[in-house]
């Protein structure tokens, strides 16, 4: 598989120069279009969160007029925000292409992972299901839209990510990138994961959203809700969170800068309302949107590769 910086048009047609989104936009496209070609049987994965949001929008650039060549595959751990849900389900009717929904609830009650409890996160749960999913389908690449800025165990990841028969992955064993050379050969039980936006940083991702125009959930932008302060974190106050003795719930402005289980992703506050003020809110960070929202991540520097190593992707 070789690369070479292709125009998807949208630069030229516009009579502008090129820029740093342009270009990113570019190898993303080359991505999506390289591995679909590649492999027998990939998936796009789609939260409904940000970056699943451009990833969907890049495959429309990639494929259209045609149908995706792949269906889109969501792991739903059933702690999900009602709105990221309604998006999800909304938007791929809107593009008529083909959903799937692997449900962590139904990897519970068929005994392949344990319930953790009212309100506990079901974070790690999602990776059997996800597991189970690929090997249902016999998937053989999964698009996914990590990024390398968001943790220390992402940067690690090329763009095309290796997992054995088992669905784990090795650090150790990643084949070079040179020059954006890939080679996605994958034997019969193995799989690789694809990251079309791994070169992209979250400052990236909004300005590309605001210049294209792409549509997300509500919660990215400011709006009043209930909220609970637990562990240094801003939790949505819903049927899994629910204030314990010496906690109060109160209604603030707030906004998301990831989305996720709800019993593990804290809101920040924020006044940003429009994309621009997004924009020059996350100019101003100094902290990455996992680190400071994500709980299952915050409290130890080896949790995502922990979890990477066992297939989560």
């Amino acid at each position: 598989m070789s690369t070479t910086h292709m125009s998807t048009g949208s630069a030229g047609s516009l009579g502008r120069s090129v820029d740093h989104l342009d270009l990113l936009e570019s190898h993303a496209v080359f991505v999506l279009r390289e591995v679909a070609a590649e492999s027998e049987r990939p998936v796009l994965l789609f939260s409904g969160g940000k970056d699943s949001a451009v990833l969907l929008h890049l495959a429309v650039k990639a494929f259209r007029p045609a149908g995706f060549p792949f269906p889109v595959l969501h792991v739903d751990t059933g702690h999900n925000f009602a709105e990221v849900i309604e998006f999800r389900d909304r938007r791929i009717t809107e593009l008529g292409e083909r959903l799937l929904v692997a449900s962590v609830q139904e990897s519970i009650d068929r005994g392949r992972v344990v319930d953790p409890g009212p309100g506990a996160s079901r974070n790690r749960l999602q990776t059997t299901t996800l597991l189970d999913a690929i090997a249902e389908h016999s998937f053989d690449a999964c698009f996914g839209g990590a990024r390398r800025d968001e943790d220390k165990a992402r940067a690690k990841e090329r763009v095309l990510s290796f997992r054995d028969a088992f669905g784990q992955w090795d650090p150790k064993r990643q084949r070079p990138e040179l020059w954006h050379l890939y080679q996605g050969r994958v034997r019969p039980g193995e799989h690789l994961r694809a990251f079309p936006l791994s070169d992209w940083t979250e400052l990236d991702i909004w300005q590309y959203i605001a210049r294209e125009g792409i549509e997300l959930p509500s919660i990215y932008y400011a709006h009043r809700r209930p909220v609970l302060e637990r562990d240094g974190m801003l939790l949505a106050v819903s049927q899994w969170v629910r204030p314990v003795p010496g906690e109060d719930a109160a209604t603030e402005t707030v906004r998301f800068r990831t989305v996720g289980d709800a019993t593990c992703t804290g809101a920040v506050r924020s006044h940003a309302t429009t994309l621009d003020e997004i924009v020059a809110e996350v100019a101003a960070s100094r902290v990455s949107e996992r680190g400071a929202t994500r709980a299952d991540d915050r409290f130890s520097e080896t949790a995502m590769e922990d979890r990477k190593r066992e297939g989560y992707f």
